[in-house]
C-alpha cells in the first residue's frame, strides 16, 4: 500500500470517533494492552508528559514540546485530532512522522490488526509509541484524547500528569455533571506521580485533592502560584503578558504567537508544568522559557487556534466547540472592532446544542453549514435549532460554499469567524 491507501485502510476498516461517533468508542483497555505487549511495551522507553482536560490540552502540549525543544531535548508530541493530515497526531521536534513510516508501520504489522482489530484512535496511539521508542526521544508530550481513565494513552507512567480543566463535553461517555466528568479526567493520576491542574474550579478541586491524595500523588494548581494580567497585541503579532508567581513578577514581557486571548490559562499551566519537571531533571531555563513560548507555531506546527487565515477582509477560526471553548472565543470577539460580523458555524450531532446556542452574538450575519464527515449535524437542522431562539441564517451544504458566500458578502471593514467544530475549521485550512 501506498501513503493513501494507507489512511484509507486506517479511516475506512477501523472505527474512527471522528467520524463515527459513539459506535468508535471502546470502553476498556484490552486492545491497547495487546497492542503494547505485541510491541514490546514501547510506551516505557521514553519519558513523557501526560495532558487530559476539556478545553486547553492541545495548546498545553504544543508549549511544553516548544518549550523542551527549546531546551536542546528531543520531543515526541502525540495530539488528535488531526485538521489536515492524519500525520499531525504524531511529530518529533515539530516533524511530522514521515509516510513511509506510517505505511511502513500498518503494512508490517497487518496481523495483529486483522487480529485484534483495534479502534483507528488505538491503532494511532500504538504507531506514536512506537515511532518515539524507535526514534529515542527523550520525553514525549502525549495529550489523552477523550476522557482519561479508558483513554489509550493511560498506559504512561509519565514523570508528570496535567489536567487542563473540566467542563461539559463527550457527556455520552464521561457523564451528564462535571464531578463525574472530573473523576474520569482524574483516571490519569498515577502513584506518586505529579499532577498539576491548570484551573481551580468548586466543583472539581475536592476530587482532585481525594484522588491525589489516595495515589500519593503531589498536586498543584497552576492558577494558585501564577497569574497572568492582561495581553496585549504587539506590532509584530504577538501576545504579550506579565506573569506573576506568587505576587510577584517573575515574567515581564513573555510573548506567544498564540493569540486566542484565553492562552494565559495554558500559558500558566505550561509554566507550573517547567517548575515540576524541573525536580526530575528536564531542566529548562528562562531563554529557553522565553524562547519556547514566542516559537510554539514555528517549533511545533500548530495551527487552528484564533488563527488568522486572511485580512481583507480580517478572517479568523478557531477550533473551540464546547461551552467553555465557544464561551472565551465570542468574548474575544465582542472586544474586537469591526463594521459587521460573519459567522460560519457547524458543529456534530451529539454535542450539547443548547448550551452553545445561546452563546451566539445575536448581531451577526450566519453561514449554517457541516463538514464532509457522517457526524456533522445537518445544516437545516442547525439553522432550525438557531432559528428558535431568534438567531437566523443562511444553510450551505458544505464549508467550501460558506466560506465563499461570506467572502463575497463581507466588506474589507468587516469581521469572519469560521467555526463550531473542528472539522469545519479544518476544511477552511
Amino acid at each position: 500500500m501506498d501513503y493513501p491507501q494507507t489512511l484509507q485502510f486506517l479511516y475506512s476498516k477501523l472505527p474512527m470517533y471522528q467520524r463515527m461517533g459513539k459506535a468508535a468508542y471502546k470502553d476498556n483497555p484490552d486492545n491497547t494492552l495487546a497492542l503494547d505487549d505485541y510491541f514490546g511495551k514501547p510506551h516505557k522507553q521514553f519519558r513523557s508528559i501526560h495532558v487530559a482536560g476539556t478545553n486547553g490540552k492541545g495548546s498545553v502540549s504544543h508549549i511544553l514540546a516548544s518549550i523542551l525543544q527549546e531546551a536542546g531535548l528531543k520531543v515526541g508530541l502525540y495530539t488528535s485530532p488531526h485538521l489536515k493530515d492524519f500525520r499531525e497526531r504524531i511529530k518529533i521536534n515539530g516533524s511530522e512522522i514521515p509516510e513511509k513510516s506510517v505505511v511502513d508501520f500498518v503494512g508490517n504489522n497487518m496481523e495483529i490488526i486483522e487480529k485484534i482489530k483495534p479502534s483507528f484512535f488505538e491503532m494511532t496511539v500504538a504507531m506514536a509509541f512506537y515511532y518515539f521508542a524507535e526514534k529515542k526521544v527523550d520525553v514525549a508530550v502525549v495529550e489523552v484524547g477523550l476522557g482519561g481513565r479508558l483513554d489509550s494513552t493511560n498506559i504512561l507512567q509519565p514523570l508528570l500528569s496535567i489536567i487542563t480543566n473540566i467542563g461539559y463535553d463527550h457527556m455520552e461517555f464521561l457523564g451528564d455533571t462535571i464531578p463525574q466528568i472530573a473523576k474520569e479526567k482524574a483516571g490519569i493520576i498515577k502513584q506518586g506521580v505529579p499532577v498539576i491542574v491548570g484551573e481551580t474550579q468548586e466543583k472539581t478541586r475536592g476530587i482532585f485533592l481525594e484522588t491525589a491524595s489516595s495515589k500519593n500523588a503531589p498536586i498543584f494548581f497552576a492558577d494558585s502560584y501564577y497569574k497572568a494580567d492582561y495581553s496585549l497585541l504587539t506590532i509584530d503579532n504577538y501576545q504579550l503578558f506579565n506573569v506573576y508567581k506568587n505576587n510577584k513578577l517573575e515574567y515581564s514581557n513573555l510573548k506567544t504567537d498564540l493569540l486566542g486571548n484565553y492562552q494565559r490559562k495554558n500559558v500558566i499551566t505550561a509554566l507550573k508544568a517547567v517548575d515540576v519537571v524541573a525536580d526530575q531533571g528536564l531542566n529548562m531555563n528562562r531563554e529557553q522559557i522565553y524562547a519556547g513560548l514566542s516559537k510554539v507555531i514555528l517549533n511545533t506546527g500548530f495551527f487552528g487556534r484564533w488563527q488568522i487565515i486572511d485580512t481583507d477582509p480580517l478572517v479568523i477560526c478557531d477550533t473551540g466547540h464546547n461551552k467553555e471553548g465557544l464561551t472565551e472565543v465570542f468574548r474575544q470577539i465582542g472586544n474586537m472592532a469591526y463594521k459587521q460580523l460573519h459567522i460560519i458555524f457547524g458543529v456534530v450531532n451529539d454535542k450539547d446544542l443548547n448550551s452553545i446556542l445561546v452563546l451566539l452574538p445575536k448581531d451577526a450575519q450566519y453561514y449554517f453549514t457541516k463538514a464532509g464527515i457522517p457526524r456533522a449535524m445537518d445544516e437545516n437542522l442547525l439553522s432550525l435549532e438557531a432559528g428558535k431562539i431568534g438567531i437566523n441564517g443562511k444553510v450551505y451544504p458544505t464549508v467550501s460554499e460558506a466560506i465563499k458566500a461570506a467572502r463575497s458578502q463581507a466588506d474589507p471593514d468587516d469581521l469572519i469567524f469560521v467555526g463550531g467544530s473542528t472539522f469545519v475549521v479544518a476544511e477552511v485550512l
